[in-house]
């Protein structure tokens, strides 16, 4: 019976974490596949440098610089570089692409070719060498797909692409010697005949193998081995001379144009992953199962009392308390009906915040479910912020009419405020914290430094589309019958008693908002890894589970709390399981903190400073979130509990 029980259980679960896979072999309109014939010109595009893990494993950055920024002296196509148009979520991520020098023609081979010769003086030595030490990489793009280097994974034994080459190496016989400067490139493009058409030919593969030789003269031998390699000297009297040379070498590759990205995607230690992701989903269940089973129990045990204690009140007239098979007076959570729907300290607050959840969580899962989908396809870059921010717009519909129905249904009377804080509070502090960062990385001369006409397209589709649809949500929300409570109010309120140590508000928190953060603990490291190392994350059926895991989770056990809370005859659970269930925003920012001390080696305060504010921005975007599904499923339980009593 147990087999055929979990059997279905086990299939969806296999369907949706196939389904990345199987959608792997449709794309979008703007990202269909390019054909070319022999002789073509194939465009290759520069991004911005990004900082990935140094020598020593650490990101000792997390500033991105563009490529042709003065400082790198890298070679410029004839007439200037010019921007390739890019969405608005690849400009929110940094990237900057634009068009460069190099000359691709499909399957026509070049040899040590010649680009340009640049001198670097003392600053410019100085600073490449110093990103060089950082680990930075350059980032260039043929037909959409990331240049990259072919890795072996050695503990899978298999090989993958790793978007990005080094700019550089720095000696492995001695730490504190000179940095080598790549200046050649051997750039090898696969490609693939569509049903062995020769006019049909499609790229499905680029791999960049860098090199550094600092040629003699107009001596141009790319396979000399015995050629030395480029050192930056740092000497105000002396300017390095370094010529930049490229190799291309096209060939024929057995693999799909549908099928090309496998190569990127790839999973360090599987094995890990899978089992870390099976053992918290079990524990989350486990959990879940046990708390809702004696919540149940519970539950159904005192209802059962407190209807019969009611019927025989009703039938003993003569005034004696006669107390049949153990049925004792009120206690528990019964005794606060008439203070359980009391409205709580600052009602506008809670309601913005509870508005703006529910507009986070509706993006978030459209989102997801897109993605799992495999509309947000890597080919298509930034696609992912783009639909975050078009989704969020569109649904700033829900959270104004949940932000007004809960506010209406706590009494509250400052219906103007409401409507004008729902749009304009939460945005606004997400807007200015995001802005506050972006000037230290317009300080610092960064590519990441979001430019000043994006940031006046955010504003006005934030004044344009958000807040009327905003608006337009808050006016059917109050225009809408309020969620009436199944008991009175009474008009003083009910004395509470002490609290036992585990009730009391932080030790409640710090209890129920670290199973929430333990459901999602595994996919955060990979998700932040992707943010901070420059990754491709695409295992959107993992976190779609774990999301799934982390919503049960977190209604579960602010619902028990909540429980425990009315039986201690503490009326107060509004806030209480806002901020209970928002709590496992606090336990991800301190593994934000965590993870700063164990993998990344910040030096200056301004990466510091855009790290641990960035943390703290999508720590608090998390705390809104978990916090008002905490606070509605305490609410769906709190009006089921007392609609199911009799009450005098």
């Amino acid at each position: 019976m147990k087999s055929s029980t979990f059997a279905p259980s086990w299939a969806l679960c296999s369907a949706l974490l196939a389904l990345p896979q199987l959608s792997a072999a449709f794309y979008l309109p703007g990202v269909a596949p390019t054909s070319y014939k022999q002789g073509d010109k194939v465009p290759l595009y520069v991004n911005s440098i990004k900082p990935v893990a140094a020598q020593d494993a650490l990101l000792h950055s997390v500033m991105s610089y563009d490529y042709y920024n003065e400082r790198f002296r890298f070679c410029q196509p004839e007439g200037g570089p010019s921007y390739v148009s890019e969405s608005l979520g690849s400009i929110l991520f940094g990237d900057r692409i634009m068009t460069s020098p190099f000359e691709l023609n499909m399957m026509k081979n070049e040899t040590c070719k010649k680009l340009c010769t640049s001198k670097y003086d003392m600053p410019s030595a100085h600073f490449v060498n110093k990103r060089i030490m950082q680990g930075y990489a350059l980032n260039w793009l043929v037909d959409g797909l990331p240049a990259g280097q072919n890795l072996l994974d050695d503990l899978t034994g298999t090989t993958f692409y790793s978007p990005g080459f080094a700019m550089g190496t720095i000696s492995t016989t001695d730490p504190d010697g000179p940095t080598f400067f790549n200046n050649h490139y051997d750039i090898v493009i696969e490609y693939h005949k569509v049903n062995g058409k020769p006019d049909q030919l499609r790229v499905v593969g680029v791999i960049v193998q860098p090199g550094s030789k600092a040629y003699k003269g107009e001596n141009l031998d790319c396979n000399d081995n015995q050629t030395p390699p480029v050192v930056l000297v740092e000497d105000a009297n002396v300017e390095t001379e370094v010529t930049f040379t490229y190799s291309v070498y096209w060939t024929e590759s057995p693999t799909a144009w549908a099928t090309r990205w496998d190569k990127y995607l790839h999973v360090f230690d599987p094995k890990i992953h899978w089992f870390s992701l099976v053992n918290s989903a079990v524990v989350v269940i486990f959990l879940t199962v046990t708390v809702t089973s004696v919540l149940f129990r519970a539950l159904k045990k005192d209802i059962a009392r407190y209807n019969r204690l009611d019927q025989i009140n009703l039938d003993d007239l003569t005034g004696t308390s006669a107390l049949e098979d153990g049925v004792q007076e009120d206690s528990g959570w019964k005794l606060v009906h008439g203070d359980v729907f009391r409205t709580p300290t600052h009602p506008l607050l809670l309601s913005v915040f509870l508005g703006n959840g529910a507009q986070l969580f509706v993006m978030t899962g459209f989102t997801i479910c897109f993605a799992l989908l495999g509309f947000l396809s890597p080919s298509n870059r930034g696609s992912l912020g783009t639909i975050m921010i078009f989704l969020y717009t569109l649904l700033s519909f829900v959270g104004g009419y949940a932000s007004a129905r809960v506010y209406k249904s706590m009494s509250g009377e400052k219906w103007k405020l409401n409507i004008g804080l729902t749009p304009l509070l939460v945005p606004g502090i997400v807007f200015s914290t995001f802005f506050f960062l972006n000037l230290f990385l317009w300080a610092n001369g960064a590519a990441g430094a979001v430019p000043f006409t994006t940031m006046l397209v955010i504003i006005g589709i934030w004044f344009i589309i958000s807040i009327p649809l905003s608006v337009a949500g808050s006016w059917l929300g109050f225009r809408a019958p309020a969620v009436e409570p199944p008991v009175r109010t009474n008009q003083i309120p009910r004395q509470i008693p002490p609290a036992l140590t585990y009730l009391k508000p932080i030790p409640s928190m710090l209890l129920v908002g670290i199973l929430p953060f333990g459901a999602i603990f595994v996919e955060l490291y990979f998700i932040m890894s992707s943010i901070w190392f420059s990754k491709i994350y695409y295992m959107f059926g993992f976190l779609f589970l774990c999301y799934g895991l982390m919503i049960i989770t977190c209604a579960a056990v602010t619902v028990l709390m909540v429980y425990f809370l009315l039986c201690a005859e503490n009326y107060h659970w509004q806030w209480r399981s806002f901020l209970a269930a928002g709590m496992s925003a606090g336990y991800i920012f301190v593994n934000a903190l965590i993870y700063l001390i164990s993998k990344l080696s910040l030096g200056g305060l301004s990466g510091t400073v855009l790290y641990i504010g960035y943390s703290a921005l999508l720590s608090f975007l998390f705390f809104i979130l978990t916090g008002s599904i905490g606070f509605f499923s305490s609410w769906w339980f709190v009006q089921k509990i007392y609609g199911s009593i009799k009450i005098d």
